[in-house]
């Protein structure tokens, strides 16, 4: 098979991705080595790969910062209503090209780089990820600022500069080990730290009750560091900014201790305070009620507040005086009855974003915990809890249960304040990600809020970004895109579904089929190297990349696998569809039963790999240390992808999206986004299976027993069998004693339940694969059907139905055009 053309050889050929770019070649190559010579020490006269990096990627930042600028400059001439987009994860992933994609300068780049005998794609491969999130949530937030940039909104990005991300994954005898990710070892080019705006934050203290009103005293002040990141918009010249909070200690020490020596001690406690800042809590849908990560919570909150503020007030660019001071107009420009003004304003200024329905994942804090660290927010809480719980009275009187399940503290045991509760109360919309995890809102988890304020709650399905998602990571199927439909689609993903009349154009059919093979060769390029695993590029490539947890079922992905692999033995010499199957992602370090999932995985792909029998036909590969520039090269390179949580718990999914877009084919249960997917491209083009949400509910009222199950399937059975017995496991036969026990007697989550349709369905996928051409139609179906999953789409909803502000599409001026 011919070898695929390079990406570089690629990018001469693409007009998607702009040709010419910003500025002529020559220029870029001297601002390179003007950069470089800058970048080079007096005692270190040659220079690395990394040298080449900061570079170029300075170079790039150039062209930034003009329309950076220019931006800020623009928001203050219109002074527009402005967007606080508040995340405790940003999952920014590389910026580099990303930044080049965007600006249309990735052509004119690549040019100069090649001109100076360099190579950039080596050079991109040496920027660290930027991995400040756990998954879906954090990596939403950054397609929402790159969604944000494009529509041209007033937009702002806050959030944690942690010092160490989400850590990295290293997979050691089978077993998931954590490394910390030092990402900002060698420098972060792409940010500009801003002193200037640092803010105090308090914590601790007392209060103290006066006749004129109650003060917050003798607390610990730790001071919030911004540190700006650029984000620009595709082709606008817009850039906004992302603003990152790091934790610095005040200088004043005690000076007592100056006194009996102990200055080292007091410079030495600094840390203390620094610690705010420091790593990312890596759980993913799962509370953890740590000190620390309140202390996080309430660090960027306070801060971002008091410097929205200090933006409203002084509304004229570059103004360090009060030019506003009349608060009651506040939602007017950020977004935003019997209860104070103040409380008014803070309703209508704040809108809530729910991100999950598992139990586990919404908070509750300790009431003693906050006294301790926040004690005057507490009184607060109180007084809003009981305005709030006298409201409630008054509309249903004498319903006494109604009041306990509203109530903002839950009573019983030890007392805890709901966050999910007080974030509907202070809020004037709450929105769910997708339509079903919208509606199973209403309908359990928030029922009384809704039948109380129905008119707050809305649904905003997730999206993604096309340009890192497609455009970016997936060039060669933009390009095949382009020519058919033309370059519209990119900052208009709804033009997809001119594909539609395409569908049995064999031409196109020969396109798609062909970049997903190159794809997928680059793909087992990287994987031979990584894994020592020889691939066979012409097997379906079956990929469920994601958190490793319960919900999201990886075990059953696994019993499929161990399924197939005795098929394939109990007959070998029949024709079997080869599958190469991978599966990726991290488990919480302290999640046992993840680290577990991880481990089985890893042993049975010891078994499958290894066995003469089965030969390339079936291979199982763990995609270690899975991340966003890991996904980058997965997702294109996908046949089949696994979306296949139990109906009722993945809240929307993103990945979903990011294999449809690519030309995967789903096989997923009727869960999160899946349901909009299967819409959009028509349920026949997905491969569909499992039980629905109702008859989830119904199987929980009656129970879920798994030996039944296990009792009338010999095939899972059989699989059940060799986990328990060892035969995955011959040194350790009790090695999976713990999810074996999970799945037969305490599996919330109901895998067997869905077992037998999920296998029936793998061979509908399996005959399908046989027939390429088939196969590739409704590839196409799909890539048309997924104009609605774009992050545009999402943020122009919030933008129109939540923040009240009309997107843009306005190109604003570049830096050397007249303004």
């Amino acid at each position: 098979m011919s070898r695929p053309l390079s990406d570089h050889d690629r990018r001469k050929q693409i007009s998607v991705r702009g040709l010419a770019g910003v500025e002529n070649v020559s220029d870029l190559k001297t601002n390179f080595n003007r950069h470089l010579h800058f970048t080079l020490v007096k005692d270190r006269n040659v220079a690395t790969k990394r040298d080449y990096y900061f570079a170029l990627a300075n170079t790039v930042r150039d062209h930034l910062v003009g329309r950076w600028i220019r931006t800020q400059q623009h928001y203050y001439e219109k002074d527009p209503k402005r967007v606080y987009y508040l995340s405790l994860e940003f999952y920014m992933g590389r910026t580099l090209q990303n930044t080049m994609v965007n600006l249309a300068m990735e052509n004119a780049c690549d040019e100069a780089t090649y001109q100076l005998g360099l190579d950039m794609e080596e050079l991109e491969e040496m920027e660290e990820d930027a991995g400040l999130g756990n998954g879906g949530l954090g990596r939403l937030a950054a397609c929402f600022l790159d969604s944000m940039a494009t529509l041209g909104l007033a937009a702002y990005g806050y959030g944690i500069r942690y010092e160490f991300g989400i850590f990295n994954q290293k997979i050691v005898n089978g077993w998931q080990v954590e490394e910390a990710d030092d990402w900002l070892r060698y420098g972060n080019p792409w940010e500009k730290a801003r002193p200037e705006y640092m803010r105090p934050v308090h914590f601790y203290g007392r209060t103290e009750h006066h006749p004129d009103g109650v003060k917050w005293v003798d607390t610990q002040v730790v001071l919030a560091l911004p540190y700006d990141t650029p984000v620009p918009g595709y082709r606008n010249n817009v850039v906004n900014t992302m603003r990152l909070w790091s934790a610095k200690a005040p200088c004043e020490f005690n000076l007592k201790d100056f006194n009996i020596g102990g200055y080292i001690q007091a410079v030495l406690d600094r840390n203390l305070a620094e610690n705010i800042s420091r790593v990312l809590y890596p759980n993913d849908n799962f509370f953890e009620g740590k000190e620390l990560r309140l202390k996080q919570e309430y660090f960027v909150v306070a801060a971002t507040l008091q410097d929205i503020i200090r933006r409203f007030k002084a509304s004229k660019f570059g103004s360090r005086e009060i030019v506003r001071t009349d608060f009651s107009k506040l939602p007017e420009k950020l977004l935003g009855g019997a209860m104070p003004p103040a409380w008014d304003i803070c309703v209508r200024t704040c809108a809530y974003t729910n991100h999950t329905v598992l139990p586990e994942a919404l908070e509750r804090w300790p009431v003693p915990l906050l006294q301790h660290l926040l004690p005057r927010h507490l009184e607060i809480i109180f007084e809003i809890n009981r305005r709030h719980l006298e409201r409630v009275a008054s509309l249903y009187p004498g319903d006494v249960d109604r009041l306990r399940r509203m109530s903002l503290v839950e009573e019983g045991g030890q007392k805890r304040v709901n966050m999910a509760h007080l974030c509907i109360v202070g809020s004037h919309a709450v929105n769910g990600v997708a339509r079903i995890h919208s509606d199973i809102l209403k309908a359990t988890v928030f029922k009384d809020f809704y039948e109380m304020d129905p008119h707050k709650f809305q649904n905003k399905t997730n999206g993604i970004t096309p340009r890192r998602w497609l455009v970016m990571c997936n060039p060669g199927l933009a390009e095949v895109i382009a020519e058919k439909i033309g370059e519209e689609f990119i900052r208009d993903l709804d033009q997809l579904k001119k594909l539609e009349k395409f569908v049995n154009d064999e031409a196109l059919i020969r396109d798609i089929a062909k970049v997903k093979q190159e794809n997928k060769l680059k793909f087992s390029v990287h994987l031979e190297e990584h894994y020592k695993v020889k691939i066979n590029p012409n097997s379906m490539f079956d990929i469920q990349v994601k958190r490793i947890h319960e919900y999201k079922r990886q075990l059953l992905n696994c019993l499929h696998i161990i399924t197939y692999y005795n098929r394939i033995k109990k007959e070998p010499n029949k024709q079997w569809t080869p599958r190469t199957i991978m599966i990726g992602g991290k488990a919480a370090p302290g999640y046992h039963t993840a680290k577990m999932i991880i481990r089985l995985i890893t042993a049975i792909g010891e078994v499958v790999n290894n066995d003469p029998v089965v030969g390339d036909r079936l291979k199982v590969i763990f995609l270690e240390n899975y991340r966003v520039t890991l996904a980058e090269k997965a997702v294109p390179a996908a046949d089949l992808s696994e979306q296949i949580s139990t109906a009722g718990t993945e809240a929307s999914g993103t990945g979903n999206m990011k294999f449809m877009l690519n030309g995967a084919l789903t096989i997923g249960t009727m869960d999160g986004a899946n349901v909009e997917m299967a819409e959009e491209a028509g349920e026949r083009n997905l491969f569909i299976f499992g039980m629905r949400v109702e008859d989830v509910e119904a199987m929980d009222k009656k129970g879920y027993n798994a030996s039944e199950y296990y009792n009338r399937i010999p095939e899972l059975k059989q699989a059940m069998d060799q986990i328990a017995g060892g035969f995955f496991s011959p040194k350790q036969p009790d090695l999976f004693k713990d999810i074996v026990d999970m799945l037969m007697h305490h599996d919330r989550f109901k895998v067997f339940a869905d077992y037998e349709d999920y296998i029936k369905c793998q061979e509908k996928v399996n005959a399908l694969y046989k027939n390429p051409k088939e196969w590739t139609k409704k590839v196409i179906h799909n890539i048309a059907g997924s104009g609605k999953f774009s992050s545009d789409r999402t943020i122009a909803q919030y933008a129109r139905e939540i923040w009240g502000v009309e997107p843009s599409l306005e190109k604003i001026p570049a830096p050397d055009d007249p303004q």
